[in-house]
């Protein structure tokens, strides 16, 4: 493993997590003690992977790939989360943890094989990680673009301090009816908190998506909404906000892929794909809502996506 010139300070974002308040849960949790907060997570980098995805939206994706860093744990417990394997907060992790040294050298090696983009997924619990790992990348010479793959349910404080060293922010949607945030993430809140975050990162971007000639992402913002069966009313709600409370400008990615994965089957509306007329349904509401900027996945994705954190590229069979 090589050794990095590293300036000594380069941790210091770290301090942050002696008394945790960067996720809406604001625990007040000491990370660094053996007593954690909702997430579970520690001070440490809790990676599952390193790797190169090449199934994200084709302005994430680009030609090459995405350089994708997969933290563990998560501040919401979706009952149907297609990354459970290292999202569910009841799951041992520990094993996930590396040293600073050995993800820059992931991310180093990957970088130098062409691939200018660097997604954090799952970070709005460990937005100082994020920090460091962008600063001491800074520090050694390289400033990929940095997308900023989150749940949506994310600290606006947190978001205006990143401002300047997000490139492109990649947030989800999920839901505006607090009763069905509640029963399948555990966050009521995530309707109005979700909301007040995509204000911030549209107050950051603005509703144009830069690419560059290569067809990468380079600043801006893509909003993806996932629909889940049963529940197409939530979708035709959470569209509607977007066109109506933040810009029918934005750039959207409607998901159908939705899988019954992990817990959902403990629900029975959520054990079974979406119903092709469901997904018309929301399709034909995002068209008259003049959303007409962004993607549309084919109603044969369901399925098509999921990955497996056991094997070293969780995405290598996409």
């Amino acid at each position: 493993m090589p050794v990095f010139d590293l300036p000594s300070d380069i941790l210091a974002p770290l301090e942050e997590l002696r008394n945790c308040k960067i996720c809406p849960r604001r625990c007040n949790a000491d990370r660094f003690s053996p007593k954690k907060g909702y997430c579970k997570a520690g001070a440490g980098f809790s990676i599952s992977s390193i790797c190169i995805h090449r199934g994200e939206e084709p302005v994430i994706s680009g030609s090459r790939g995405i350089c994708n860093v997969f933290f563990t744990h998560c501040n919401l417990q979706c009952v149907y989360c297609q990354n459970w394997q290292i999202s569910d907060n009841t799951i041992d992790h520990s094993a996930d943890e590396m040293p600073l040294e050995e993800v820059l050298e992931q991310i180093v090696r990957i970088l130098r094989s062409g691939i200018n983009i660097l997604g954090f997924v799952s970070p709005g619990h460990f937005i100082p990680q994020l920090k460091v790992i962008v600063n001491a990348l800074g520090h050694l010479g390289y400033r990929p673009t940095i997308v900023y793959n989150s749940n949506g349910y994310d600290d606006v404080g947190q978001l205006k301090l990143l401002e300047g060293m997000v490139d492109v922010y990649l947030p989800d949607f999920k839901y505006m009816h607090p009763e069905l945030s509640r029963r399948y993430s555990d966050a009521k809140a995530y309707p109005s908190v979700a909301l007040a975050a995509h204000r911030e990162m549209y107050r950051q971007m603005g509703s144009n998506l830069l690419v560059d000639d290569e067809g990468y992402a380079i600043r801006g913002m893509l909003i993806r909404h996932l629909v889940l069966p049963g529940h197409t009313e939530n979708s035709l709600k959470v569209l509607e906000t977007i066109a109506k409370e933040l810009s029918p400008r934005l750039h959207i990615a409607l998901m159908s892929q939705y899988y019954p994965c992990h817990r959902a089957g403990e629900y029975e509306a959520l054990r079974h794909a979406v119903r092709p007329a469901e997904y018309r349904k929301v399709v034909r509401r995002m068209h008259e809502l003049g959303l007409t900027r962004g993607f549309i996945q084919g109603i044969e994705s369901s399925g098509h996506y999921l990955p497996d954190f056991g094997m070293e590229n969780p995405f290598e069979k996409f």
